[in-house]
């Protein structure tokens, strides 16, 4: 089945949402949330939250944006975070608006609320923020087919906190990574290619080809790994020498139907399918079928809603019911459950303030 982006929209995607930190520079200002995890909660219907969890899982707040400010709201269905110098800029993709906080205190500095429609993902080169939007939609009746061609990137002044610019994509857009001075986009759905985008002339480069449904992408060591996860037919992560743009492909056996959630650690993918997690060595020529570690969730399409790996823990969040707090755990390498954590409603992704 295509989803529109229409789903994207009101549901957040339940395969759309690993999330790690996007990182410009060092936090300059020490604060109570300066060593630790944020974990974004989508928010259901309602208002997004921010919970956090020191780095050594001892202290926990539930709403950290709430507790802090608390004349002000968040916006709906938060979608992302990233981060440059002392601030964080969370994304509220059902309000159109970008909060940017104080990484490390949690203060509103200021709200970004021009220029966008359906924010996404972003990432941070040399003082400007770049945000993919999903803009409008082609809907199951195909009755809007510009919604396929109409995203765009919003390029934000993070001196004036304004979007001084946009780059049309001319495509569907999601996920956004900045590797070597490029911008790279995946394009669900419609699309078979990760865009390029120079952000020194904010144009488009020759796209690359890896087939339909990418999603979640890391790099390292000038390779570039996307995750495939079709709604039929097998997973696979493609491999993109980003010096010649080769691309080679790991498929995954039907066993691993549906694999999703991509992250690199320590020279190792972990990724997951249904709600068990798997690594592998990065330069594995086959996916590996045995499990770190399985859990158990009840929920239709919230398994595995959100997915990272960092400082020696592998982090899961379930999205439930999409109408009440749910849980994030965090587990060892090896697989054991050191925390179970009582979170806000439709937890999405962690991203690490270290």
């Amino acid at each position: 089945m295509k989803f529109s982006k229409l789903f994207l929209v009101a549901l957040g995607s339940a395969s759309f949402l690993v999330s790690c930190s996007n990182e410009d520079s060092t936090p300059l200002e020490s604060g109570a949330y300066d060593k630790g995890v944020f974990i974004l909660n989508e928010g259901g219907d309602g208002q997004g939250t921010v919970s956090f969890v020191s780095n050594d899982l001892a202290n926990f707040t539930q709403d950290v944006y709430g507790t802090v400010n608390t004349s002000d709201l968040l916006g709906k269905y938060a979608q992302s975070m990233f981060f440059s110098g002392d601030n964080a800029y969370i994304i509220a993709g059902g309000s159109n608006v970008i909060n940017v906080v104080n990484r490390n205190t949690f203060r509103l500095v200021a709200k970004i609320e021009t220029g966008f429609a359906n924010p996404r993902y972003g990432v941070v080169k040399d003082g400007k923020a770049y945000v993919t939007n999903a803009n409008t939609y082609n809907d199951y009746n195909n009755s809007n087919p510009a919604g396929d061609i109409d995203d765009y990137v919003a390029v934000i002044n993070l001196t004036t906190n304004s979007v001084e610019s946009t780059i049309p994509l001319n495509a569907t857009a999601n996920r956004i990574l900045l590797e070597n001075g490029k911008l790279y986009i995946t394009e669900p759905f419609s699309n078979d290619k990760v865009l390029v985008v120079n952000p020194a002339t904010n144009a488009l480069e020759t796209p690359i080809t890896v087939g339909k449904d990418a999603d979640t992408m890391e790099a390292k060591d000038g390779i570039l790994y996307v995750m495939r996860s079709p709604y039929s037919g097998s997973s696979e992560i493609v491999k993109v020498n980003l010096s010649n743009s080769n691309v080679s492909a790991i498929s995954f056996p039907s066993s691993l139907s549906g694999a999703k959630n991509l992250d690199i650690y320590n020279n190792k993918i972990y990724y997951t399918a249904g709600t068990s997690v798997y690594a592998m060595d990065v330069n594995d020529t086959s996916a590996s079928t045995t499990a770190v570690l399985s859990y158990t969730s009840t929920s239709d399409f919230g398994a595995m809603y959100g997915f990272a790996v960092n400082n020696d823990h592998i982090y899961i969040a379930e999205g439930g019911d999409f109408k009440s707090s749910s849980k994030a755990y965090v587990y060892s390498l090896s697989g054991t459950l050191e925390k179970e954590l009582t979170v806000g409603i439709g937890p999405n992704g962690f991203y690490f303030n270290n």
